[in-house]
């Protein structure tokens, strides 16, 4: 009997902040796939949904694991560690009760439905494994958003091996659109590219979800990933290390960015290494800085602390939580931290830390109310034909209650 995967998260949650105030560790994307899809097609399991250990008001809207048989053993799963084929093989070894650390943190345990549960009320516990195995492999961990899409490129080559998709055969199904290098461009079914559209594969793989549409006179420049139901504009230039999540739509100049899903930049302006959640919408041309003037090191304010630090990158746009917004000609700071549900409208620089539910113009900053919050959400998630769950809604007002202005 197989293991049931069961992803979990650690005291690195809150670097992840905004981003992951409204979904698990396990649901955030890099390259094609989740963290959590990346594991389930490591392991074998590609089709079975992601389960985890889920923060309260997280319930409801995200799976739990359940376990209806006794003997059943489960296999706890840190999604930081990105899988690879050594640890994988490592895994398979492992006897029950033991566990995988990689330099001194969790990484895998294979436990029994007692401890499985005990973990669950209580966390996990090092002193309840009977063996901890020491990975001395190479393995890819993730510490911090930006590194979401500083590893975005080489995720995206990954995961098209994971998917085991097919190169396209013959350009001559795509008339008067120009693919070049085209044994690495990969182009599922359903997926409309428009005469003129340019796919630039010499540097990295594209990939082009089921029924996405790449509009006329639009450039993609490899490696990136278009996924399923996005449009990519007429005109747009999508560069290099940049995923457009499922059900988006884009234009503009956008470079070395993640959009989750459901989110839009359909207008021009420029966005740069940044990472986007879901339902984000960025008005006519609202523009990231990405690079200091003065070359130095980008600063972000730590989520909890709200204390800036020195994050020693050069490169960080913004990361924006899930259902914000930003109005027509804004411009957003480098190294931005704005978080869920928040409406940014001003001819000038925001702050660069803003709170979730936030109306802001310019540095003045007030609450969103949470009422019109919702009416506007579920406005928008009605336009793509989405519910607006009872569990989705007491998520959100659990994050309003918990926000701080």
């Amino acid at each position: 009997m197989n293991p049931v995967s069961c992803f979990f998260e650690d005291h690195f949650l809150e670097n992840f902040h905004p981003l992951t105030l409204t979904r698990p560790l396990f649901d955030l994307r890099v390259g094609i796939l989740t963290l959590g899809e990346k594991w389930m097609h490591a392991l074998g399991e590609s089709g079975k949904s992601t389960k985890g250990v889920l923060r309260g008001h997280l319930k409801g809207v995200f799976e739990e694991v359940t376990i209806t048989d006794s003997e059943q053993h489960v296999l706890w799963i840190n999604p930081r560690f990105i899988p690879n084929t050594d640890l994988i093989n490592d895994i398979k070894k492992l006897n029950p009760l033991d566990a995988i650390y990689v330099d001194q943190q969790l990484a895998i345990a294979l436990v029994d439905t007692d401890t499985h549960q005990k973990w669950i009320e209580s966390g996990y516990k090092k002193e309840d494994l009977n063996s901890i195995q020491h990975f001395d492999g190479e393995v890819l961990v993730i510490k911090n958003s930006w590194e979401l899409f500083q590893l975005n490129g080489s995720e995206i080559k990954k995961d098209i091996k994971l998917l085991k998709v097919v190169a396209v055969n013959d350009t001559k199904q795509y008339p008067n659109a120009l693919l070049i290098n085209n044994e690495q461009i990969f182009i599922e079914p359903g997926a409309i590219i428009e005469p003129g559209a340019l796919l630039y594969a010499e540097k990295g793989p594209i990939f082009i979800g089921k029924n996405a549409r790449i509009m006329a006179n639009s450039v993609v420049r490899g490696p990136s990933a278009i996924c399923d139901s996005s449009v990519v504009k007429m005109g747009a230039k999508i560069y290099e290390e940049t995923t457009i999540g499922p059900v988006c739509k884009v234009g503009g100049e956008i470079s070395n960015v993640i959009f989750h899903s459901y989110s839009n930049k359909s207008h021009d302006g420029y966005v740069g290494n940044s990472v986007f959640g879901q339902w984000c919408n960025l008005g006519a041309d609202t523009n990231t800085s990405n690079l200091k003037n003065n070359y130095s090191n980008v600063k972000v304010v730590e989520w909890k602390t709200k204390k800036e630090y020195d994050t020693g990158q050069q490169f960080i746009g913004t990361i924006m939580g899930d259902h914000s917004k930003t109005g027509i000609n804004s411009m957003l700071n480098t190294g931005t931290i704005c978080g869920v549900c928040c409406n940014l409208f001003s001819d000038s620089y925001p702050p660069k830390f803003v709170p979730s539910f936030s109306w802001v113009s310019g540095n003045n900053i007030v609450p969103y109310h949470f009422e019109k919050a919702i009416e506007a959400m579920e406005k928008m998630m009605q336009r793509r034909d989405v519910t607006l769950t009872p569990a989705y809604k007491r998520m959100m007002k659990a994050i309003f209650q918990s926000t701080s202005f």
